[in-house]
């Protein structure tokens, strides 16, 4: 994987079946691997996605219910027997740590690789990662307990020069390159500025990433989701059954599709279907209503950002 992408490990709500798997992602952005919720049946689909479960240094999990973290205590377990050594980080609802104690306690096993959980308690926006070039922040989600989405941003990058360009103005030394790389022109002895378009080339944007986990149709979410280059958002129920959706704290494919329309954002991935719609491309048929580019997942698949 060269681009940040995100591949679905499992993208339906908490009955697993022969084919619908509990929600689980993984997010590749700028050389990290950030793994987000955790299902049950996790590790096998990571294993079938090939991903190297030791590349995974950071766990976000958005709520405590089940289908969204049953698969953790699994992988906590492989890695002691794998012989792990780096830390693990873990953001989570507080809470988490007591349940991993408790297996821990009563099963008489034992961790001994560095773990650190980091407690979300906070109803509001919050920076929560910031580090190896990416961003993170909670989006507060409404569901019947506390969860909270969460949006990656890639940090701005360093220009690339153009070296030929560069070396065309002899009085530029190395210790310059810094300064050009950030966006900066260049000023010769004589005054005469080079603009820094000339001596770099066009800089990539960064890219953004949104997860939306389990949440009623929420609008002022949108605030956190301006823009951003993709957005999951859970779609449980088709668009009639929109009165259970909200009762049990859900969104509709048409809910979602609102979101992404009044947050204007380039692509939109459905998930976290029930499995009594085992067609889902009804789910994308409905919220291209809405909005156009809006994709069904489907767990295994990749999606670029």
């Amino acid at each position: 994987m060269i681009n940040s992408n995100i591949i679905i490990l499992g993208c339906n709500s908490s009955l697993p079946t022969r084919n619908f798997h509990p929600t689980s992602q993984i997010l590749y952005m700028r050389e990290n691997y950030f793994l987000i919720d955790c299902g049950e049946g996790t590790q096998v689909q990571l294993i079938k996605a090939k991903i190297k479960i030791n590349k995974i240094d950071n766990i976000f999990i958005s709520h405590l219910h089940g289908d969204h973290y049953f698969g953790l205590i699994g992988i906590l377990s492989t890695y002691q027997l794998l012989g792990r050594k780096k830390k693990l980080n873990i953001f989570s609802p507080k809470g988490l740590k007591n349940i991993i104690n408790e297996h821990l306690k009563w099963s008489k096993s034992k961790i001994t690789y560095p773990l650190k959980f980091i407690i979300l308690s906070s109803k509001k926006s919050e920076k929560i990662y910031d580090k190896n070039n990416v961003n993170i922040y909670t989006i507060p989600l409404k569901h019947k307990i506390y969860t909270n989405g969460f949006l990656f941003k890639e940090k701005k990058k360093l220009k690339n020069l153009n070296i030929e360009n560069v070396n065309k103005i002899k009085e530029i030394k190395i210790s310059d390159y810094i300064n050009i790389k950030k966006g900066k022109d260049y000023i010769k002895k004589n005054g005469t500025k080079i603009p820094n378009k000339y001596l770099t080339f066009k800089q990539q944007k960064p890219l953004s990433y949104a997860f939306c986990s389990d949440t009623s149709y929420y609008p002022k979410i949108s605030k956190y989701l301006k823009n951003v280059d993709l957005l999951y958002h859970e779609s449980t129920f088709l668009h009639k059954d929109n009165i259970l959706a909200y009762k049990r704290g859900h969104s509709t494919s048409i809910e979602a599709a609102k979101i992404a329309k009044l947050s204007n954002v380039k692509k939109l991935l459905l998930g976290h279907f029930s499995c009594r719609f085992p067609n889902i491309k009804k789910f994308e048929k409905e919220a291209k209503k809405i909005f156009n580019n809006t994709i069904a997942t489907k767990s295994l698949n990749n999606y670029n950002l």
